[in-house]
C-alpha cells in the first residue's frame, strides 16, 4: 500500500513534501517523526490524513498530545542527552587535570633546590658522588619538565574541549532560527523550578493562520516572520523564559506573576505583535497584519508539564476557535 501511494504521489514530490510537514509542525526528521508524515502525506484520504486536517484547520500546529492520540511518537533529541552526558565528563576530566597540574607544579624546582642543598651540604663527599647526584638530578629535571609541559598541554586542551561541549551543550537547547531556547531547555527549566520561587504561569502562543504565509510568500518569508515575532515575545517578556516549541508555536514560563498578571501581559505583547507593520524584505510591500493567539495557565503545586501544558494549549485552540488574536486564561 505504501509502496503504491509513494508512486502515485511522485517519490521526489512525496519526499519534499514529508520535509515540509516536518518543518511546519517542529519535528526533527527522527524514524518515528517521518513514519507519522509518511501516514499522513501518502495517504491524503486515510482516517490519520483527515483527522490531522481537521486539527489543522486555519494553520493551527499539531500539539505532541494530538500525534500522540493519532497514534504517532515524539521523539526527545538523543543527541542533545549524548553531548550533556559528555559534557559532565570532560567537566570531570578537566577539573582532574587542574587539579594534577597544581599538585605537581613547582615540584620540578623543589628537586634543583633539594639537589643543590646537598651540595652545599655535603662538601666531604667525593667530587664522583657529587656529579653523580648532579647526573641524576638532570635527567630527573628534564623528564619532570617535559612531563610538565605535555600536563599543562593536556590541561589547556581538556579546557577547550570542555568549553567546545559547553557551547554544544547550549546549541542542543537552543533553536537555531529564532536564537530563543528549544523545547527541551523549557522542560528542563519546568522540572528544575521551586515552588518557593512563588507563582508560575504557562502560556504557548501560536502565530494566527502561519500556513497561509508560508504558502504565499514561501519559507524564506515564514523565517522572517518566525523570527520577527520570536525576537518580540523575548524583549517584552524579557524577565521570563521564552522558547520557540515548535512549528510556529512559542511558550512562556512565568515565574512570580500571577495568572491576571501574566495574562495582562500577554495581552500588551499580543497587541504590539498585531500593531507591527511587517513588509517584504525585497519589494516594501506590506506583508498584512500578524497576529497572535495565547493560551495561559496557572501552574499547579506538583502538577506535571504535560499536564499544564496541554491545558494551556486547550485554552490556545479556544482562542483559536472565538476568533483569534487573543488571549484565553484560565
Amino acid at each position: 500500500m505504501r509502496g503504491n501511494a509513494a508512486r502515485k504521489t511522485g517519490g521526489a514530490d512525496l519526499y519534499t513534501r514529508i520535509g515540509h510537514f516536518l518543518a511546519d509542525h517542529g519535528l526533527s526528521p527522527e524514524p518515528s517523526h517521518y513514519s507519522f508524515a509518511y501516514d499522513v502525506i501518502a495517504d491524503p484520504q486515510g482516517a490519520i490524513a483527515q483527522a490531522v486536517r481537521r486539527l489543522t484547520d486555519g494553520g493551527i500546529r499539531l500539539s505532541r498530545s494530538d500525534i500522540e492520540a493519532l497514534g504517532g511518537t515524539v521523539q526527545d533529541d538523543d543527541a542533545a542527552i549524548l553531548v550533556a552526558k559528555t559534557q559532565a565528563q570532560v567537566d570531570g576530566f578537566a577539573t582532574m587535570m587542574r587539579e594534577m597540574q597544581d599538585e605537581t607544579r613547582g615540584f620540578g624546582r623543589d628537586l634543583a633546590q633539594s639537589a643543590a642543598a646537598i651540595r652545599h651540604t655535603a662538601p666531604t663527599l667525593p667530587a664522583a658522588g657529587l656529579d653523580e647526584i648532579a647526573r641524576i638530578t638532570g635527567a630527573m629535571l628534564t623528564r619532570i619538565r617535559e612531563a610538565e609541559v605535555r600536563l599543562a598541554k593536556a590541561t589547556d586542551e581538556a579546557e577547550a574541549l570542555r568549553m567546545k561541549l559547553a557551547e554544544a551543550n547550549d546549541s542542543a537547547r537552543r533553536d537555531p532560527l529564532t536564537g530563543l531556547r528549544n523545547r527541551r531547555a523549557f522542560d528542563e527549566a519546568f522540572a528544575n523550578r521551586r515552588e518557593s520561587d512563588g507563582p508560575f504561569c504557562l502560556a504557548v502562543c501560536d502565530i494566527d493562520r502561519f500556513k497561509r504565509i508560508n504558502d504565499k510568500h514561501g519559507h524564506p518569508v515564514g523565517d522572517r516572520v518566525l523570527s520577527a515575532v520570536a525576537k518580540m515575545l523575548a524583549d517584552l517578556c524579557a524577565s521570563h523564559l521564552v522558547v520557540r516549541h515548535g512549528g510556529e508555536e512559542f511558550a512562556v514560563l512565568f515565574n512570580g506573576i500571577t495568572l491576571a498578571d501574566a495574562a495582562a501581559h500577554l495581552d500588551t505583547v499580543r497587541d504590539a505583535i498585531a500593531g507591527k507593520r511587517f513588509r517584504l524584505r525585497e519589494s516594501d510591500t506590506p506583508l498584512g497584519q500578524i497576529t497572535v493567539s495565547v493560551g495561559v495557565t496557572a501552574v499547579h503545586t506538583g502538577e506535571t508539564i504535560t499536564d499544564a501544558f496541554d491545558r494551556a494549549d486547550r485554552l490556545l485552540y479556544t482562542a483559536k476557535a472565538e476568533g483569534r488574536d487573543r488571549v484565553c486564561a484560565a
